[in-house]
């Protein structure tokens, strides 16, 4: 797969290397020529010193080729026009934005960004979480926002709590993914009891998401 990546920051560095060592075709294109020779010299990467917003350099990049671009540079609207150049220009499939601000990620996929990355939201999510007291917990929202991947840790007041999967009364686009029980993953049948102490996974469609929580309260 070749993969274009515009942005030779942190991200942009370590997102190279790890595409590099899982033996994808990669093209980074940066500003700074310092960075650009300080990566392709170590990553051995081809490098494009250049403006990832510039059709000709985009252009030289073999784009053409390309079946993904990821813009990861630290501004957020050279990111959107980037993601939308290559839509627009090069009919690319697969576009990834990284968003600073998460107030711009609804923006971004309005205007046709396939895949927003915004850290911020990410650790937001993750801080949330230690202090949720929901019976859910999102993990990650998919497919432009309309499914989530949510835990659902079981208590001892858990309405699903010493039930089968095959007992529970849940939503028919919700889907249990797994089981974790004390460090072990258990992939459901319906016949597995669900216990106290357990994490389900599941996955649903975003306006199922109260239903399950009524469903796991007992409500």
């Amino acid at each position: 797969m070749r993969t274009i990546v515009v942005g030779g920051g942190k991200v942009g560095y370590y997102l190279v290397k790890a595409l590099k060592e899982k033996k994808h075709q990669v093209v980074l294109i940066e500003k700074d020529m310092e960075i650009c020779e300080k990566i392709a010299e170590e990553l051995e990467v081809d490098v494009i010193c250049g403006d990832g917003s510039d059709v000709e350099v985009l252009k030289d990049a073999g784009i053409d080729e390309a079946e993904v671009v990821a813009a990861v540079t630290g501004k957020d609207e050279e990111n959107l026009v980037i993601c939308q150049m290559a839509k627009v220009n090069f009919n690319i499939n697969e576009t990834i934005a990284r968003i600073n601000n998460p107030k711009n990620i609804a923006i971004f996929e309005a205007l046709g960004v396939d895949k927003t990355v915004c850290s911020t939201q990410v650790i937001c999510n993750l801080v949330e979480g230690e202090f949720n007291s929901e019976p859910l917990k999102i993990i990650e929202s998919i497919n432009k926002g309309e499914m989530i991947l949510v835990e659902a840790k079981i208590d001892k007041d858990s309405a699903w709590k010493d039930k089968s999967i095959g007992q529970l009364n849940i939503p028919k686009e919700c889907l249990i993914l797994s089981i974790v029980r004390s460090e072990k993953v258990i992939f459901p049948r319906g016949s597995v009891d669900i216990k106290e102490g357990d994490k389900v996974l599941i996955i649903t469609n975003t306006d199922k998401k109260n239903d399950v929580e009524k469903s796991i309260i007992g409500g």
